[in-house]
């Protein structure tokens, strides 16, 4: 199964906030006590880990990466598809998951009503500001660190709004208010309790399930999934609805959060090389 994923791919798709990098075919990953690493056949661990935080941060890996991900039988399912073209264009990409629950919330929260790209730059500020660094590379905040930025400091990662939201689901959260760890629940009840939250919405809580809990859930109202199923189908992305998203991805069963997470990045793709022809053709941006 490993031996399908590509590596490169995979962190090329994932959140660029400092505490990863890709480099010389390794992926190596910030955790609390040291950088862990794997490329694509060997883990690789500092020399002080025991053998108990070796196994934590090998399973830790395997779940950031997919590497549990069955690709070949998930290729043969939508070979007949119109997703067909979408195997050739991302063979051996996994659908990047978050190293801990509360960083996968704190990431989904960055991430509501702008771009992936203004996302990621404002989670990487948060993660210089208030992270540890290791090396080269940081260690997520803790919810603490977190806590302790002042809404001076926090206005420096530009998050906006979303730096207030971050800031009181998180206080929610070390209260135990907020529970994070919903595996035992089904999606439905799953939203439903965290959309009790504010700062919480359908399309947060359906993202966190994914990218926090590796639930096989998908934000069908996302707009770049709607766009993305608009292209593929010649269709006009104003008419395409949340309902016509799960329509056409519900069929697909066990597999439809990973085809949605390839939808998303045929979109995300197709849009940077629309933006990058625009400016190419001498535009300004307005």
């Amino acid at each position: 199964m490993v031996k399908v994923i590509d590596l490169k791919k995979v962190a090329h798709e994932m959140i660029k906030n400092g505490t990863w990098k890709f480099e010389n075919g390794i992926f190596k990953q910030a955790l609390d006590n040291g950088i862990v690493g794997f490329d694509g056949e060997n883990f690789y661990f500092p020399e002080h880990f025991s053998e108990k935080e070796r196994k934590g941060a090998k399973k830790k890996l395997e779940f950031v990466l997919g590497l549990d991900t069955d690709l070949e039988k998930f290729y043969s399912e939508i070979g007949d598809s119109k997703f067909s073209f979408l195997i050739e264009e991302f063979y051996g990409l996994t659908i990047p998951r978050a190293p801990s629950k509360y960083q996968a919330l704190v990431e989904v929260i960055a991430q509501q009503q702008v771009s992936f790209e203004f996302a990621m730059r404002t989670i990487n500020s948060l993660v210089k500001l208030a992270g540890k660094k290791i090396e080269d590379l940081y260690v997520f905040p803790k919810p603490e660190d977190i806590l302790n930025l002042s809404d001076e400091e926090l206005k420096e990662t530009k998050l906006g709004y979303r730096g207030a939201y971050i800031k009181s689901l998180t206080e929610e959260h070390v209260k135990g208010n907020l529970r994070l760890d919903l595996e035992e629940l089904s999606e439905e009840e799953a939203i439903k309790y965290l959309t009790k939250f504010r700062g919480i919405g359908k399309w947060s809580a359906e993202l966190f399930l994914a990218y926090g809990l590796g639930k096989n859930t998908y934000p069908a109202g996302d707009l770049g999934l709607r766009r993305g199923i608009a292209k593929i189908f010649n269709l006009n992305p104003k008419e395409v609805k949340e309902k016509d998203v799960r329509e056409i991805i519900e069929p697909y069963g066990k597999w439809k959060s990973l085809l949605a997470f390839y939808i998303l990045c045929y979109d995300r793709k197709t849009e940077m090389m629309k933006n990058a022809s625009r400016n190419k053709g001498g535009r300004k941006k307005v």
